[in-house]
């Protein structure tokens, strides 16, 4: 694409209603890896339809059809007009940027942090591959106005929540988001995967409602209408699988990586994108009828001697996707098979200690971590989900 037809095409995309603002909180993120910092994975609390489609059965666009125009809405953007479909885009975070793979579109040119955006899941499906290699991490050291107002000249459409950067920095303000816009590259998106910060007084999607709006933006319809489709059958297969709830394993999911082994970040199963599996797989949280807080209202810790108080059935770690199931066991499983006081506990006796699975999850990566964890927890066996359907629907073909 020419400059000069980069300009004509976003000299007509557009916001129609200016990003919420919301006063600056200042967060406290690492740059590195994953491994590195929990501090991005909150508790949810909050409650919605997180099984299929909008509630109320609508897209939230508006067409022109003597112009093509046509606008989505969604809080806290409100109103985003668009009169061509974006082409080059940047994401907040894996989860939105699965789901553009999932659209059939390109990757994103950038995300929030691209060590956390697990590629490795398209493994799992045939044909489906992303190379993040040449992605840009907006967070590198700072997350800056200057960084986003250089992507402005490449990319359509930020689909990154304009909240979530006043909310995560100290160095952003309104105006910021203004002039960032004002290039014609507009902020589509809503903060999902989080349930905890002060700053998100607006209304909470679910997956799959975000996936209907991304879905509007690219006008890719069919396929979110195809993905939605077999999540719905996803579901039904789960139901069969699950067993009665006297008869699941009591889970504790915490942040634990070797720089932190024997003082753990615990996390509280709740509503929200980043528990979608173990809700839909109906695991008992172990820290649930405890006084165990949660992380991200407590900045609290838990140790072996907790956790051996509690003695749940399965511990989950998250923090570790980058790492291979052997990797894995080597590393964390190891080192807790080597503590005299961990390994008394029974999920470390009985070899039930997991990955926890990622921070950020779109409609392929929830497919396939739930699929995991229901091997993990329940010893399935058999697929869960028809991967050459995945691969058809992204590639068009469905």
């Amino acid at each position: 694409m020419t400059d000069d037809s980069r300009l004509t095409r976003r000299s007509v995309i557009r916001t129609g209603a200016a990003a919420a603002g919301v006063s600056a909180l200042a967060g406290c993120l690492s740059e590195g890896d994953e491994g590195e910092s929990p501090n991005d994975d909150a508790a949810e609390n909050g409650s919605t339809n997180d099984d299929g489609a909008a509630g109320d059965g609508s897209s939230g666009t508006d067409e022109d059809e003597s112009s093509g125009s046509y606008s989505v809405s969604m809080p806290p953007v409100g109103a985003v007009e668009f009169d061509a479909v974006p082409e080059a885009w940047a994401a907040n975070n894996g989860s939105w940027a699965d789901m553009g793979i999932a659209l059939g579109q390109s990757p994103p040119e950038a995300v929030y942090l691209a060590s956390r955006y697990h590629t490795q899941y398209y493994d799992e499906i045939p044909g489906v591959s992303v190379d993040k290699s040449d992605m840009t991490s907006l967070w590198e050291g700072e997350l800056t106005p200057e960084k986003f107002m250089g992507l402005a000249e490449d990319v359509d459409v930020f689909v990154n929540d304009p909240n979530f950067i006043l909310g995560r920095t100290s160095s952003w303000e309104q105006s910021d988001i203004d002039l960032i816009e004002k290039t014609g590259t507009p902020f589509f998106a809503n903060s999902i995967f989080s349930r905890g910060y002060d700053w998100h007084d607006y209304e909470y999607l679910s997956l799959y409602e975000a996936f209907e709006k991304l879905a509007e933006v690219f006008q890719q319809r069919e396929r979110y209408e195809a993905i939605a489709s077999l999540h719905d059958e996803f579901q039904t297969t789960l139901s069969d699988v699950v067993p009665a709830r006297n008869e699941r394993p009591s889970v504790a999911v915490m942040w634990g990586t070797e720089a932190n082994m024997g003082e753990f970040s615990p996390y509280l199963i709740d509503e929200g994108t980043s528990f979608k599996q173990w809700r839909d797989l109906g695991v008992v949280d172990a820290f649930a009828e405890t006084d165990v807080r949660d992380f991200h209202s407590s900045r609290g810790a838990v140790g072996y001697e907790t956790l051996l108080d509690i003695d749940p059935d399965v511990l989950l770690f998250r923090g570790n996707e980058a790492k291979t199931a052997d990797e894995f066991r080597k590393t964390i499983v190891a080192a807790l098979e080597s503590d005299t006081t961990a390994r008394k506990l029974t999920a470390v006796q009985n070899g039930d200690v997991y990955r926890g699975g990622p921070l950020y999850q779109g409609p392929i990566t929830n497919l396939v971590v739930t699929e995991r964890a229901a091997r993990q927890l329940y010893g399935v066996e058999k697929d869960l989900f028809d991967r050459q359907s995945v691969a058809d629907i992204v590639a068009g073909d469905h």
